[in-house]
Parts: structure tokens; sequence; C-alpha cells
């Protein structure tokens, strides 16, 4: 049985037993239930309005923070000396879906 499910704005395809990075979620959650949109089972389909009522997926958090890669922004005016370079790295939080039910 697989889900499409919706955490942070993003739409993810899911099967149980799963582990898939997602943007930074709250620190003090341990367990979670995510929004289906749609469930599939074999051949049959279940699309929500806007999600399918009666089916849950539960998840846990595994990590609460994983850095991923560092970035370099480089921002440069051209005849003007200005030259300015920053960095960004993104925050990730590691989920297991524990069921779809």
């Amino acid at each position: 049985m697989k889900a499409v499910i919706r955490i942070g704005g993003k739409q993810y395809v899911v099967a149980e037993k799963q582990t898939l990075l997602v943007d930074k979620l709250d620190d003090k959650t341990k367990t979670f239930e995510a929004e289906p949109l749609m469930v599939m089972d074999g051949d049959t389909f279940k699309v929500g309005t806007p999600t399918v009522k009666g089916v849950k997926v539960s998840a846990k958090v595994i990590d609460p923070i994983l850095a991923g890669e560092k970035i370099q922004v480089i921002k440069f005016k051209a005849k003007k000396r200005v030259k300015t370079i920053t960095g960004h790295r993104q925050k990730y939080t590691k989920v297991e879906i524990s069921k779809i039910a």
C-alpha cells in the first residue's frame, strides 16, 4: 500500500517502513499523522477531496535535524567593487513512515 501525503507544503509518495528527508519540523514532536491526499492499493485508488477520509498515515521522527550540503551564494555588482559571499545550509528532518491504515 502506498500513499501520497503532504508534509510542510510538499507532497511525497510513501510506503510503510520507508524513511525520507523532509524540511525541518518541530523538534518537540516524536510521532505525527500526515494528511493522505491519495491512497494506492494495487490497482485501486482513493483520491481525497482534499484528503482521504478514514485513512491515517502515522510517522515518527528519527533524527530531528540533519544538515544538507552548504551552498555558496555570491552577489556581484560590476564596476562598483561590491562583492558579497554568503552561505546557506538547509536543515532536514529524517522521518520513518510507520503505518498506513
